[in-house]
Formats: structure tokens, C-alpha cells, sequence
């Protein structure tokens, strides 16, 4: 009986030890994750000086320039503080959500995949296939200086060829425009393949690089064979080429287009001259080898040396790929198109947070660079900055893009790749993105001194290797979806990715509405609402009439339904 006592005692005393010692396990734990959070969020608001605002991010909306502190957060995160930073009270519980979910082995469902898989697969790319003969091209010649950076180029470059098919001309290689914004010399061989291009286009247009001696003396201007975008109305009707521009090229037997870019409408037009601009696009336009081998490198260094290529990369850098195979998930990456550069802020007349200063140095900038709006901004009643956010026209500020990507359930540890020209604000700005995603890098992070130094001062080369990045990535997340890149770069994903690279387009009317309850929303509402909000904006849909087949290729003129089924016209 003492020896049955004794024992129970015994295993009493080990129960104890054992809750005792759980409960200490579950403490450490538990510290572990309130100091990863502290850690995090003082990341956040150690950041430095917005160049040229003298701004710091998190600051106090208020005059007080007093730092929030720790407890000050924890105060906000609870609700017994009232907001006084943009976003604080979110970031504060999206760094505590990132935190715990860091070692959680599941992510939402359809993250890293296409959720209306089926029917996405169902169209293939087919704009390669033709069924005319040969232009002669004995109309004439045209020439053309395309404006704007490497992707509003590469429009133009589509259209032209369109228009040279459609007025029987022949094509001298495109120039591209200096721009004072842009401050890239490079011209189309800097950027494109010259021979690939005139010999796959062969069969459709007569390309040449450069004009005939007996037309290159001819001075253009004086005899009127200039024509300017002034000339032209925005996505003109190819029966304005017709009328007006045929009977200029066969009189002078050349007619140069300047400042040529968005000037041929998407429709109505000719069934076989869509296919051809798809065409143009998707097939002829093939980036130099030198760009294409660093484009490479990032890829290879963003997958971590993986041992497949993704699906796309053998037409983004073609012998420079891989072997083509399943990617797996720890190889994995999200391309981030963060439309966050001072043009984009300036034109958007919208507020990002800065004050009076902010306001001041963006005013300068529309002065230099877009004198139009601002006579227009003093002749016209224009919508209230809180308007212009809550009807989705203002791009999302990279705060907001991090409250995105953790409320759709992206885990701490995502590797991603940031494209984008030069930050408005600088570093500082991304501080969010940094803290809350520490793997997050750019192409100049990626790639040595040595091998981005050839590409350095050509901003539209840069540009190219971002796309090739972003195209190539597992999951591709835009911010603004009216941006050229993002449109071009999801474009080619639809086109060339078999229904197997989604794309994150935020519908940021939705996504305002969401952000405006900052100082109520609860964390797993915020998700749930952001995870509804961004997958009713991945629907299938049919190119919609009047839309660009750049942007949307899903039309019969550039991709065929396998199964011949209707999707539905998305309205405008």
C-alpha cells in the first residue's frame, strides 16, 4: 500500500515537471514572437529621410515629429490609441500575423496558382500562324521615332508594322525619341534583335534598315512629309491612314512619323492586321543577347539556382535558359511592379501622406514636366485627392502594397523581385516592404557591379531586364494596373502561360474602400475581404471591345479556344 502511495506521488511530481516545463516551452515561444514583432515594427520606424521632403515614414500626421514608440504601437494595435499615422494600426497587426504564420508549413488556397485554371488553359497562342502572302512594300517608305520609355516604344513598334502592312509601305527599323524624362539614348538594336525581327516579319512586311541614298537627301519637313502626333488622334481608325497618310506616301514616296506611340486604334480594325500586331508582340520582338543573358542571371539567382526553367523563360531569353521543367515551391518567386516613381505620383494629383512639402515639391514637378495639367488643375474644377483614392485612381503607395501581399497570405520568407524605376521618396519609403518581407530585391541587388555596369545610364535596358524578371516570376503583383509594364508583362503571361502564371491586379476602388476602415478592421476581416477583393479581379474573361491585345491577348486573332469555349466581354 505505502509502496502504490509512494509511486502515485512520484508520477504527480513528474506531471508537474512536465506541465511546468510546457509551460516555459510555450512562454519562450511566445517571447520569441513578441520580440520578432517589436523587431519588425522598429524597423518600420527607424526609417530614414525621404530625399528632397525631409519626411519620415510612419511620422505623425500631426506637428509633433516624435517617433511612435514600441508601446505606443502595441497601444494602437489594441484600439486604446486614436490613429494618427497612415497605416500604423495595420502594419502593427500585419507584422504580428506575418510573425506567427512564419513556420506554418500551408498558404491560402490558389496563392501561387491560377484558380479558374481550367478554362485559362483552354486558350493557346496561334497569332504566329498566317494566311496571307507577302507585303511588296512598292508604296513607299516609312519611318518612324517612337516616344515615351521601353514599353509605350514597343507599342508603337506594334502599330507601325500594322500600318506598313495596311499601306502596302516599306518599313525602315524603328527610332526611338530622347526623352528629357527618360534620358536614354538607346535606340532599337540596343534593345531588340534587328535581323530577327525583319526575318520573322518577312512574310508579312518588306523591313529595311535604312532608306534608299535617293530618299535619305530629301528634306522631309519642306516637302510635308512629317507627320507628328499632333497630326494624328489618339488610336486613330486605319481609314484615317488611308485618307490621309497613302496619298502623302505615294506622292513623296516617304512619310516619317515623330513622336509616333498609341495612334492606331485597338478597334475596329481588320481581322489579319490584329493578328499581326499580336504577332509583332509576342514573336517578333526578341531582346538583344547581352540583355537576355542578364535577364538570366536574375531569374537563375531569384529561383536560387534551381534546376528547371519556369514556363516562360525560353521565349524571355531563349538559348539562355534552362532545361524546361516544374518549379518547385521552395524555388519559387513573386514579381512586384511597384508604380511608385515621381511621374506616376506628380500626374496622379492625388496625397501620399507628405503635407505641405509633398505637396510643394510635386507642384514643381508638374511645372517642368506636365504644364498642361497644371493649366488644367487652374482652369478646371478637379476632384479632391480623397475623391481621386476613393474612386480608384490614385496608385497604391507601397505601404498599402505590403498590407496587400500580407493579407492575401504571402509568408514573411517570399522571395521577391522589385521592378521599378527610382522609388518616389527613396529607401525610406520601402522601409514597410523591407521589414515586413526582408527577401525582396532589385536587380541591382542581384546583380554584380560589374555585370549591371553595361546597362547602367539606359534606362529603358534596365527596364527590359525588369520585364523579363516580372514575366518570368511564379506570381506576377501589379500596384497600378494602367501601367505599361504591368500590362504588357501580364499580357505575355496570359499569352504565353497556358493558364499557369496568375497575376495579382488589385481592383484599387475595392482595395481604397478597404483601407479607409484602418483605424476599425480586425486583421482576419482585412484578409478576408483583400483575398475576396483580389480574386474577383482573376476572372477569365475575352478580350473586351476597344481594349488593347497587348494587355489582352485572349481573342481569336492572337489566341485560339482549344475547346471553342465563350468567355464573357468584361465591360469597360
Amino acid at each position: 500500500m505505502e509502496q502504490k502511495q509512494m509511486h502515485m506521488m512520484i508520477m504527480r511530481k513528474k506531471l508537474k515537471i512536465g506541465w511546468n516545463r510546457s509551460r516555459l516551452a510555450f512562454g519562450i515561444l511566445l517571447a520569441f514572437f513578441i520580440l520578432m514583432n517589436f523587431w519588425m515594427i522598429s524597423r518600420i520606424q527607424d526609417s530614414g529621410p525621404v530625399k528632397g521632403l525631409k519626411l519620415r515614414f510612419l511620422k505623425s500626421n500631426s506637428s509633433s515629429k516624435i517617433s511612435l514608440l514600441p508601446e505606443e504601437l502595441r497601444k494602437i494595435g489594441k484600439g486604446k490609441k486614436p490613429q494618427k499615422t497612415a497605416y500604423a494600426r495595420l502594419l502593427y497587426k500585419a507584422a504580428h500575423a506575418l510573425a506567427e504564420n512564419q513556420y506554418k508549413s500551408t498558404e491560402p488556397k490558389d496563392l501561387w496558382m491560377e484558380p479558374y485554371h481550367v478554362v485559362a488553359a483552354t486558350w493557346q497562342p496561334c497569332s504566329d500562324q498566317r494566311v496571307w502572302k507577302p507585303s511588296e512594300g512598292n508604296n513607299g517608305y516609312i519611318m518612324v521615332t517612337a516616344n515615351g520609355g521601353i514599353n509605350q516604344q514597343r507599342v508603337a513598334v506594334c502599330n507601325i508594322v500594322a500600318v506598313a502592312r495596311l499601306l502596302n509601305a516599306t518599313l525602315v527599323i524603328p527610332n526611338f525619341m530622347f526623352s528629357s524624362v527618360w534620358r536614354d539614348t538607346s535606340q532599337f538594336g540596343d534593345i531588340y534583335q534587328e535581323d530577327y525581327f525583319i526575318d520573322y516579319l518577312k512574310p508579312d512586311i518588306r523591313i529595311v534598315k535604312e532608306l534608299p541614298k535617293e530618299l535619305s537627301s530629301l528634306d522631309l519637313e519642306a516637302i510635308g512629309s512629317v507627320v507628328t502626333d499632333a497630326d494624328i488622334g489618339k488610336e486613330a481608325k486605319p481609314s484615317f491612314y488611308l485618307k490621309n497618310i497613302l496619298p502623302l506616301l505615294m506622292k513623296n514616296q516617304v512619310v516619317h512619323f515623330v513622336g509616333f506611340g498609341n495612334r492606331l486604334a485597338s478597334d475596329p480594325i481588320p481581322y489579319h492586321l490584329q493578328r499581326l500586331r499580336c504577332r509583332c508582340n509576342f514573336h517578333a520582338l526578341q531582346f538583344t543577347p547581352k540583355i537576355q543573358a542578364a535577364g538570366a542571371l536574375l531569374v537563375k539567382r531569384m529561383r536560387q539556382k534551381a534546376r528547371h526553367a519556369g514556363l516562360l523563360d525560353e521565349y524571355l531569353v531563349g538559348p539562355f535558359a534552362k532545361r524546361r521543367g516544374k518549379i518547385k515551391k521552395e524555388f519559387r518567386y513573386l514579381g512586384l511592379h511597384l508604380r511608385f516613381e515621381i511621374d506616376m505620383v506628380a500626374h496622379s494629383l492625388c496625397d501620399f501622406g507628405g503635407g505641405e512639402e509633398e505637396r510643394k515639391e510635386l507642384q514643381a514637378y508638374r511645372e517642368i514636366h506636365f504644364p498642361g495639367l497644371v493649366e488644367l488643375k487652374n482652369t478646371t474644377k478637379v476632384p479632391l485627392p480623397e475623391t481621386l483614392k476613393a474612386d480608384g485612381l490614385c496608385p497604391l503607395m507601397p505601404e498599402e502594397a505590403v498590407l496587400m501581399l500580407a493579407g492575401l497570405g504571402f509568408k514573411r520568407d517570399t522571395r521577391i523581385f522589385l521592378a521599378g524605376a527610382h522609388i518616389y521618396g527613396g529607401k525610406s519609403r520601402l522601409t514597410a516592404l523591407t521589414s515586413l518581407f526582408p527577401n525582396m530585391v532589385t536587380k541591382e541587388n542581384l546583380l554584380s557591379s560589374s555585370e549591371i555596369k553595361p546597362f547602367l545610364n539606359f534606362s529603358s535596358q534596365l527596364a527590359a531586364l525588369d520585364f523579363i524578371a516580372c514575366t518570368a516570376s511564379d506570381v506576377f503583383a501589379m500596384t497600378d494596373s494602367g501601367s505599361q509594364l504591368s500590362s504588357l508583362v501580364s499580357g505575355y503571361r496570359v499569352y504565353y502561360g497556358g493558364g499557369n502564371m496568375p497575376t495579382i491586379r488589385p481592383n484599387k476602388r475595392r482595395l481604397a474602400d478597404i483601407f479607409m476602415k484602418n483605424n476599425t478592421i480586425e486583421w482576419k476581416v482585412f484578409e478576408t475581404r483583400i483575398r475576396k477583393a483580389v480574386r474577383q479581379n482573376k476572372r477569365i474573361f475575352a478580350r473586351p471591345v476597344g481594349r488593347s491585345v497587348y494587355r489582352y491577348p485572349r481573342c481569336s486573332e492572337c489566341m485560339c479556344n482549344t475547346q471553342e469555349v465563350t468567355l464573357p466581354f468584361r465591360p469597360r
